[in-house]
């Protein structure tokens, strides 16, 4: 029973793991042409360091890319964008929506179910919705001809409908307007711009094409377009090729298009699924050669009997095929328990379809054959090498051979178990670390509203309207708009920006937070130097307030240098009235940004609401924003959120890597202890005789006990020596993730290594503790 359920657990553990690597190996591989798409990604570098890595880029590459490189067999472009669409009273506000030029649909494998994808953006005020999206605003209408009103303003035709996005895939979209129409709102440059970013660019290569001789092509091509005023500004720009396969596991850049996965995660998952099979595996290989002196006479009449070696092996190797077998069976039907559970931890949507999934039978099939073989091959052969003669006279000794391989093999297993359990609490550690860790902004006690995309001439002065009404309300302390909120990346990124009369080689990137007079109050940012924004200097429209990261990096040594300083941004001169501190704006993965903060009263993305204190109910607050959002904001669905919860949704992922992490560390735990129980029972009943004439001797409880628990805890001792500078290492590379990171210290050893061992050491002590106390008159009467 101990092998057939640690063998299940183990299958169980390991082939829910594999599904979930497949899973996220899976990412944008059903796409037709996917081993020639790779997405262009910006790296951005000044005075040769580099400064910011972008999943976006230039708005020409790609026009540029097909036109002077012949590998180069099409390019598809895209720009985020959102507002409120409007179809007969029907409003909703998209954040999932794009400009994208014609030859994206054709160039991925997304399903058409309505018109065509060669044509459907091509011209402009078109559009391409998905199903859901489709049936959200018309119902069963038939969308095609009709048309639909972005922010009141704009007219788009529906030319096609989209298959909803499956799960795999890094980049997600309800809405595709055409390119052309961008264009047409913006400028012809959006064609061509090499200075203009902020645009998805992928390219198709001709079969057989080498993306690294694409590369070095568009380096050259970005020098001949821009290299003489990068040189100027002492800037460089470099672009490489990412194959679409690989965006969602190894991409991690600003302005990604999805929050992507994590591959080395995926890979420390990986390693747990072989730790599990392996310790099951090594529980069976334990085990059997354990019970070896059992079965000695049943080899020895065998053997007598007429019975070949190699017909002994076979049936061993059937015994091994059977425990495996009911094993299977057992594990497939914990998969299929299990699974739902499964998918809520790691917030995935595997589904019961994977069980017609030949890749998953055939993994099961590797699991089965070689679990077989391996587990059972070398029991077959010390079974089977036993002389009859020697057996049946009683002449069998135990070898130190034997002896010394269970013991290397409970060393493997609990080697594994000790790097598995450092690593749960490395994890849990790291979590609470940042979770817990100061921000340096107030996001407790703040609703956040999404500003209105349907505006007029009169929008200012309903803002100053809405907010005045709000104020009102006594339990209302501030009311402030601005361009962004913590919880995600500053979206709007600045170059060229330097000091008045500085060597345009000094300037740098940074990072605009557009804020009202309130901002900084209201979210308890401290002021170091200089002063806040003020209504009572008429010039603060043409100021600006640095952060302690931006005052260093324009080369300041101390804060108070910084005032009063002009600078330049985008042919505009500001003045440095004020420093502020760093904050974490997003999650302690980033370092802290180099942020500037400008006068915009005016920002319309979101609208902070702050209470006076905390046990006032939100539900009132809610309903009078509500009612006067509608009053002022007529057109605009009213959208809110708790900034604390958005803040802790960065780190949902870690979360769910942590629990899936420490569960399947448990498992591997528990199995490796039922293989350190069976080991210990069998160990135990061959010494009773021994026990019993201890006793007789004078030995007492404590002394059996420490007999018997002393040849098990030496290899679990050495197996924390072995794991810990392996741990160690495979920790700091974990760690490399996070900006903000746990110091490795002793305890994050100790502590894991004691619990095991007092795991370990409450398993073999439940069978010495009986074989300790028995009656030495009944041991020494066994056979």
């Amino acid at each position: 029973m101990i092998n057939i359920f640690g063998l299940a657990i183990g299958i169980a553990a390991c082939l829910l793991i594999l599904q979930y690597v497949r899973f996220e190996l899976s990412y944008d591989n059903f796409h037709e042409k996917s081993d020639r798409i790779f997405r262009v990604q910006q790296d951005r570098f000044n005075e040769g360091k580099i400064s910011t890595q972008w999943a976006a880029g230039a708005a020409g590459i790609g026009l540029a890319a097909k036109q002077e490189i012949p590998e180069v067999e099409s390019f598809a472009k895209l720009t985020k964008t959102g507002g409120v669409l409007n179809y007969d009273n029907k409003k909703f506000r998209e954040e999932k929506m794009y400009f994208a030029n014609d030859d994206f649909l054709p160039m991925f494998s997304y399903t058409v179910v309505k018109g065509k994808s060669r044509g459907a953006l091509a011209e402009p005020n078109t559009a391409a919705i998905t199903v859901s999206a489709a049936k959200k605003y018309f119902g069963s209408e038939d969308p095609l001809g009709k048309t639909i009103s972005r922010n009141k303003r704009e007219v788009y035709k529906i030319t096609a409908v989209v298959s909803d996005m499956p799960v795999n895939t890094h980049l997600k979209f309800d809405v595709l307007l055409s390119f052309a129409t961008f264009v047409k709102l913006t400028s012809p440059e959006a064609e061509t711009k090499f200075d203009w970013d902020g645009f998805y660019t992928y390219l198709l290569l001709k079969p057989g094409s080498d993306p690294k001789t694409v590369e070095t092509k568009i380096a050259k091509l970005v020098e001949k377009r821009i290299g003489a005023g990068m040189k100027q500004t002492n800037e460089a720009v470099v672009y490489h090729l990412q194959p679409v396969r690989d965006i969602h596991l190894y991409s991690n850049y600003m302005m990604e298009a999805e929050v992507n996965g994590n591959g080395k995660s995926v890979s420390f998952l990986l390693i747990i699924s072989i730790f599990i099979i392996v310790i099951a595996w090594i529980n069976y290989i334990n085990l059997s050669t354990a019970r070896a002196l059992d079965r000695a006479r049943e080899v020895g009449i065998r053997k007598v009997m007429g019975s070949y070696r190699f017909q002994l092996i076979r049936q061993f190797l059937l015994e091994s095929f059977l425990i495996n077998l009911f094993a299977v069976i057992l594990a497939f039907l914990l998969v299929i328990i299990s699974l739902p559970l499964f998918n809520s931890l790691t917030g995935k949507e595997i589904s019961f379809s994977l069980l017609s999934d030949g890749k998953f039978w055939l993994a099961l099939s590797v699991i089965f054959i070689g679990g077989t073989f391996l587990s059972g091959l070398y029991p077959a052969f010390v079974l089977s090498s036993f002389k009859p003669i020697e057996v049946l006279k009683g002449k069998l000794v135990k070898t130190k051979h034997g002896s010394l391989l269970r013991q290397s093999l409970v060393i493997i297993q609990f080697a594994a178990s000790v790097a598995l359990m450092v690593g749960t609490y490395s994890v849990y550690s790291q979590l609470q670390y940042m979770q817990k860790q100061d921000l340096g902004v107030q996001i407790d006690q703040t609703l956040v509203l999404r500003g209105p995309n349907v505006t007029d001439s009169t929008y200012e002065d309903k803002l100053n309207a809405f907010k005045t009404a709000l104020l009102r309300v006594p339990s209302i302390r501030k009311v402030s708009a601005s361009t962004e909120v913590p919880g995600h990346k500053v979206g709007w990124n600045a170059g060229g920006i330097r000091l008045v009369g500085s060597d345009p080689g000094k300037s740098n990137q940074y990072r605009i937070i557009g804020i009202d007079y309130d901002f900084i109050e209201s979210y308890g940012l401290k002021i170091l130097k200089g002063r806040n924004f003020s209504e009572q200097y008429g010039t603060d429209p043409n100021a600006v307030i640095f952060n302690e990261a931006a005052v260093k990096l324009m080369g300041f040594t101390r804060l108070e240098d910084a005032l009063n300083k002009r600078i330049e941004f985008w042919g505009d001169t500001y003045t440095i009235i004020g420093v502020v501190t760093n904050h974490h704006q997003e999650s302690l993965r980033a370092a802290y940004d180099a942020h500037i903060f400008r006068l915009i009263p005016d920002s319309d993305n979101y609208y902070s609401i702050k209470l006076q204190q905390a046990d006032i109910s939100w539900t009132g607050i809610i309903k009078i924003a509500e009612i006067n959002w509608t009053k002022f904001f007529p057109g605009n669905p009213f959208e809110y959120f708790f900034l604390d919860e958005h803040f802790q949704e960065q780190y949902k992922a870690d979360r769910q890597f942590g629990k899936t992490f420490g569960l399947f560390a448990v498992l591997a735990i528990v199995v490796a202890c039922l293989g350190l129980f069976g080991l210990a029972s069998f160990v135990t009943t061959q010494r009773t005789k021994e026990i019993g004439i201890r006793k007789i001797s004078g030995a007492s409880i404590p002394n059996i006990l420490l007999l018997l628990t002393k040849d098990f805890l030496n290899p679990i001792l050495i197996s924390f020596v072995i794991a810990t500078p392996i741990t160690y290492y495979l920790l700091r590379q974990w760690l490399e993730n996070y900006a903000f990171k746990i110091n490795i210290n002793p305890w994050m050893f100790i502590i894991p290594a004691l619990i095991i061992l007092s795991i370990a050491l409450i398993t073999v002590s439940m069978k010495a503790i009986k074989a300790a106390t028995a009656n030495p008159v009944k041991s020494l009467r066994t056979e």
